[in-house]
This record gives structure tokens, C-alpha cells and sequence, in this order.
């Protein structure tokens, strides 16, 4: 009883992020001056041709209609909440008619496949180089690796990716200048090449992800790893005579861990936002991209789907989280 009560409570707030969230999203685009239909009638009216009053009447209703632009405030609302639930966010109006949910699962895969991968590997080094720095205060990892987390943290990802561009594929032509997720000409298939292809284009984004976010894991990771070391328990636990590696395996990795996973739970979130700039400069066909087209096309049917995605798996990423924290820490519990 205590778990559905604590189960309930946490889906009504789970859904109300989300709905504050997705009525932020619908507001937003409607506070400015720009009309979607209104633009997209004045694409098609500056090509030169003709058309009768009735007509462009008659396209500007239909446009409204299909923004979800007709009818009060309200009924706006309502309406875009209805297609929302469905994933209908409406056509794109910089690759028009295309339904945005389509360009949406399109990119999602890559997105997933980059940001997912890099995100988890840089987790993973920085947390075990920044245990062992800071529990086992190994001199040769801080000396090395503590100063250059502290330089690359602050340096921004499309910074470090043009610097790796720079040198990886204008110096010393180890990886090709990547123009899209694989080489051009080639059909997507399941096969080497292809596979190969993909591997190849992504190295250059994935390493600029994972340089940066490093710097992020590592120290972090040692200023916990630090403080816990002071604990009492650990204290109590070296005067039984436990070993270093165990009591910095079963004491200070499972209390410094919990944090990190709270991070890295709220990155896997925004990772459907993507790593926008990085994704634009290596022109990698994410949601970065994606989002990049939408704003420079002020397709608000665009955005508006890759930002209420984003916001969904922001939420669903810290209610998984709430059900999964009892099972690595058993001082919490549901209630």
C-alpha cells in the first residue's frame, strides 16, 4: 500500500512536469509576432504567381487549420494537447508537408546512437579515474589527468569540436570532414561498409562529447570520493583492517555513485534536445540538426516537437529514477 500510494503520487507529478511543461511549449511560439501559415502564404505568393482572393482566402484557413492556429485560445489548447498525446505536432513548415514526427524519428536514432554512447563512456572514465585519484590519491592521476579535466571542463563542445576537426581531419587526415552520419553515395544498409561508414563519421562528435564531459565525471567524482573518505564509517571501516580496494568498492563508490547517477539519469534526459552546435558543425542528421533547421526556418511546429520530447524524457528519466534509487541505496525507501 505504502509503494502505490508513493507510485501515484509520483505519476500525478510526473504528469503535471510534463503538462506545465508542454503549456509553457504552446505559449511560447504565441507570444511573438510570427504566424506559420501567414509565412508560409508569403513563401508561396513571392514566387510570382497568381491566384484569386477566394483562393488565398480559402489557403490561409486551410494553413490555420493545420498549424492548429483556428479558433480561441482554448481551443488552440485543447487541440494541440489531443495531438501531443498521439505525437502529432502538425507539418514542418521548412520541409512542408512533412509531418514533424516523421523528421523526429528519423533523427531520434542518431541522436540516441551519439549523444547515448559518448555520454556512458565518459561517465564511466571519469568516475573510475576520479575514484581512484581521490580515494586512492594516486599521485600520477592527479598530477596528470586532475589539471586537464580542469582545462577541457570549461571549454565548450563545439569549441572542442572544431579543434579536433582541425587537427584530426585538416592536419593529419586521420578521419574524413564529416558531411552527414555516413559517407555520401553510399545506401543504408546493414552491411560493413555502411556499419563502417557510420563508426568512422561519428569518432570526430563522439570524442568532443567525451573530452568535454570528462572533465565534468573527474572531478566530481574525486570531490565526493574526497568528502565520503572523512566519513565516519570509512574511518570505522580502515580501524577493522578492510583493504583500501574494499572499502573504496563496497563504502565510497556506492555513496559517491548516487549523485552521479542522478546527473547522468538528468544527461540521458537532455539528450533529445542533442548536443546542437556539435551536431550542426560536424552536420551530423540528429535532433541537434534538426533543431538548428527548425529555429533558422522559424518552423515552431518543429521545435515545439523536439522540445516537448525533450521535456517528456527530462521527467520520465527522474521518475525512473525515483524507482530505481531504493535498489542502490537501501537507506531509501518509498514512502
Amino acid at each position: 500500500m505504502r509503494f502505490m500510494t508513493y507510485l501515484i503520487s509520483r505519476l500525478i507529478s510526473c504528469g503535471l512536469v510534463i503538462l506545465i511543461g508542454i503549456t509553457i511549449v504552446f505559449l511560447a511560439p504565441r507570444l511573438t509576432s510570427q504566424n506559420p501559415a501567414l509565412t508560409l502564404m508569403g513563401r508561396i505568393t513571392s514566387q510570382g504567381a497568381f491566384m484569386d482572393p477566394k483562393a488565398v482566402e480559402a489557403m490561409r484557413d486551410s494553413l490555420m487549420e493545420t498549424f492548429g492556429l483556428k479558433g480561441t485560445i482554448l481551443q488552440q489548447y485543447l487541440g494541440f494537447l489531443r495531438r501531443s498525446f498521439t505525437g502529432d505536432f502538425g507539418p514542418s513548415l521548412a520541409v512542408f508537408p512533412t509531418p514533424v514526427k516523421q523528421l523526429v524519428y528519423k533523427s531520434l536514432p542518431w541522436t540516441i546512437g551519439l549523444l547515448l554512447s559518448s555520454t556512458l563512456i565518459a561517465w564511466i572514465i571519469g568516475n573510475i579515474l576520479g575514484l581512484i585519484a581521490g580515494y586512492l590519491k594516486d599521485r600520477t592521476i592527479s598530477k596528470i589527468l586532475e589539471p586537464i579535466a580542469i582545462i577541457i571542463y570549461p571549454i565548450p563542445y563545439y569549441i572542442m569540436a572544431l579543434t579536433l576537426i582541425l587537427f584530426f581531419s585538416y592536419t593529419f587526415h586521420i578521419f574524413p570532414i564529416s558531411v552527414g552520419g555516413y559517407t555520401i553515395g553510399l545506401q543504408p544498409s546493414w552491411n560493413w561498409q555502411f556499419i563502417k561508414s557510420i563508426i568512422s563519421n561519428s569518432i570526430l562528435p563522439a570524442l568532443s562529447i567525451i573530452i568535454v564531459s570528462y572533465g565534468w565525471w573527474f572531478l566530481s567524482m574525486k570531490a565526493l570520493s574526497l568528502n565520503i573518505a572523512k566519513e565516519d564509517y570509512v574511518l570505522f571501516a580502515e580501524i577493522k583492517g578492510l583493504s583500501r580496494k574494499e572499502i573504496m568498492k563496497r563504502y565510497i563508490l556506492r555513496n559517491a555513485l548516487l549523485p552521479q547517477i542522478t546527473q547522468l539519469a538528468m544527461s540521458l534526459g537532455t539528450m533529445f534536445s542533442g548536443a546542437l552546435l556539435t551536431e550542426v558543425i560536424f552536420s551530423y542528421p540528429g535532433l541537434g540538426t534538426l533543431m538548428f533547421m527548425a529555429v533558422t526556418n522559424a518552423d515552431y511546429n518543429l521545435m515545439i516537437g523536439i522540445i516537448s520530447l525533450s521535456i517528456i524524457a527530462v521527467a520520465l528519466a527522474g521518475l525512473l529514477l525515483d524507482f530505481i534509487y531504493p535498489l542502490l541505496d537501501p537507506r531509501i525507501r518509498y514512502h
